[in-house]
């Protein structure tokens, strides 16, 4: 068993581009799978993903940390945030989300820890 792992967004596991104006690359290491989000201006949830989704609003629960930009959170209920650079991140399901201003949106997204395979 390995005491100690590097990986980087320099060379990530995987790269999908999986709806318009939005990158998404992906990682894994110690069984945690970590997304690294670029939203580019003009980005929202349900233009840009809800097509593909297939769902009204956003089904998944999400555990994010903002790296750059800013992005509006708005739940099914009304209750709406605006998320910017050191802001940590808990969203359940049932919303929509944007880019807010000219900058994109740079986000990491932990998601599906698994038991750790590496370490």
């Amino acid at each position: 068993m390995k005491t100690i792992v590097k990986k980087s967004f320099t060379s990530p596991d995987e790269v999908k581009k999986p709806f318009a104006k939005g990158v998404i690359e992906t990682v894994t290491i110690g069984g945690l799978v970590v997304n690294r989000e670029t939203l580019e201006p003009g980005w929202k949830w349900s233009e840009h993903v809800k097509p593909v989704a297939k769902t009204e609003s956003c089904q998944k629960y999400h555990v994010k940390y903002f790296l750059s930009g800013r992005q509006k959170v708005v739940m099914n209920d009304g209750t709406e945030l605006e998320f910017g650079p050191g802001d940590l991140a808990i969203i359940k399901p049932g919303h929509d989300a944007w880019v807010v201003g000219k900058e994109p949106n740079v986000l990491l997204e932990l998601s599906g820890a698994t038991k750790p395979s590496e370490l």
